[in-house]
């Protein structure tokens, strides 16, 4: 049994007559006007299978139920007023596939107990919350994880190297029956009617759920992540997007870039990572979407294959360390023998330039003292030089008067 009426404008509460429904096994209630607060016994719906209240209007904190015990395996609640910490009422959902807590007001720090709790989850989205602290080395226990989305908080500390152990990522998803898919990860997932928001390729996308299923990708942008990029984390060759940018990471590109085989969109941008981008980048044949603007690198971009389509030089820019194609600024071949040359070149043009000047003042010198030294020393020249210029003074005066 379902009830499914998604994407309308009704308005009010949600009510608990649904918590009467005893064999309801999916609750679709997004794109409403539903607001005031989540009631307690919809938790109590042992039956329910999927839920989702996103895009609403509901505010308060997400009750918590002791030794709550459910079989729901989807909870979607993201784009409301909710506040308050990680929801201590999930802990127990020992069957939870998909998780998107995305769009709220949640805060405090990504609990200890969320490796341990949920097994079986493949999709976790807490995109745009006020989160803090670091990303736990729990995460990494959820080795089902094939979508992580953490992008749009206040998370601190560096990116730990044990998210590489999402083995998950790394199979691929094939079509087991009609409305079910699984993987090599001993998990079946019930398809239903539903939508998640992901920014694919630098765009906001929703996603009908199915398509989400079969997505494998890491974001964790929008952050305060500090310190270098684990190379390990690279290593995840069926990962389809990965967004590391507007964080504090340094140092430079691991040079295993390009073990991301399948990967179609790469955004490492408003980072401050240096060093040359690596030339294995140019192997990764499915990248339709790349970002490495604002950050420290120097050297040459790489060439060659799917880079070759990439030609926009926004790609590249505010990185005054970067030259070559599809950027404006040449590259310096044999930079070390060619600076050798253009400085002998400009130290021999200096050379040229000093023996012109001193050979025109030594001219005019020399000229100057051969004609005083003529008429100082020999009397018969001074006279006949003065006599000359006597009569051509006289023959001036003569030609003034007749005119």
């Amino acid at each position: 049994m379902g009830f499914h009426i998604a994407n309308n404008k009704f308005t009010g509460s949600i009510s608990e007559a649904f918590c009467q429904l005893g064999n309801l096994k999916a609750l679709d209630l997004s794109g409403n006007l539903l607001s005031g607060v989540l009631p307690d016994c919809l938790w109590n719906l042992h039956g329910l299978i999927y839920m989702d209240l996103s895009s609403n209007a509901i505010v308060g904190k997400v009750p918590t139920l002791p030794n709550l015990s459910s079989s729901l395996e989807s909870v979607n609640l993201a784009n409301n007023n909710f506040i308050g910490c990680f929801p201590l009422a999930l802990k127990n959902l020992q069957s939870l596939v998909s998780l998107d807590l995305g769009g709220n007001k949640f805060s405090g720090e990504i609990p200890s107990w969320i490796g341990a709790s949920f097994p079986f989850l493949r999709i976790l989205r807490l995109r745009s919350n006020m989160f803090h602290g670091s990303i736990r080395e729990e995460v990494s226990l959820l080795s089902h994880l094939q979508l992580l989305d953490l992008a749009e908080n206040n998370l601190t500390g560096s990116i730990p190297v044990s998210l590489s152990n999402f083995t998950c990522i790394d199979m691929f998803f094939t079509s087991n029956q009609l409305g079910e898919y699984r993987n090599g990860c001993n998990g079946t997932v019930s398809s239903h009617d539903g939508q998640m928001d992901i920014v694919w390729k630098g765009r906001d996308y929703t996603f009908k759920r199915i398509s989400v299923m079969l997505m494998a990708g890491i974001d964790i942008s929008s952050n305060y992540l500090s310190g270098e990029i684990p190379a390990e984390l690279l290593n995840l060759g069926a990962i389809r997007f990965l967004s590391l940018s507007r964080n504090n990471l340094s140092g430079p590109i691991p040079s295993n870039i390009g073990n991301l085989k399948d990967v179609e969109s790469l955004d490492l941008s408003w980072n401050k990572l240096s060093g040359p981008i690596p030339s294995s980048i140019s192997h990764l044949m499915f990248l339709s979407s790349l970002n490495f603007s604002n950050n420290l690198p120097s050297g040459e971009i790489p060439t060659g294959n799917q880079l070759q389509t990439l030609n926009d030089p926004s790609i590249y820019s505010n990185n005054r360390g970067l030259c070559g194609v599809p950027l404006s600024i040449p590259c310096k071949t044999n930079s070390s023998s060619t600076t050798a040359l253009d400085g002998a070149t400009e130290d021999h043009y200096g050379l040229e330039t000093l023996w012109l000047y001193y050979s025109l003042i030594s001219g005019i010198v020399f000229g100057f003292w051969v004609w005083f030294g003529a008429l100082f020393f020999w009397k018969f020249w001074r006279f006949a030089f003065f006599s000359c210029i006597d009569s051509l003074h006289e023959k001036c005066i003569l030609k003034m008067k007749c005119s």
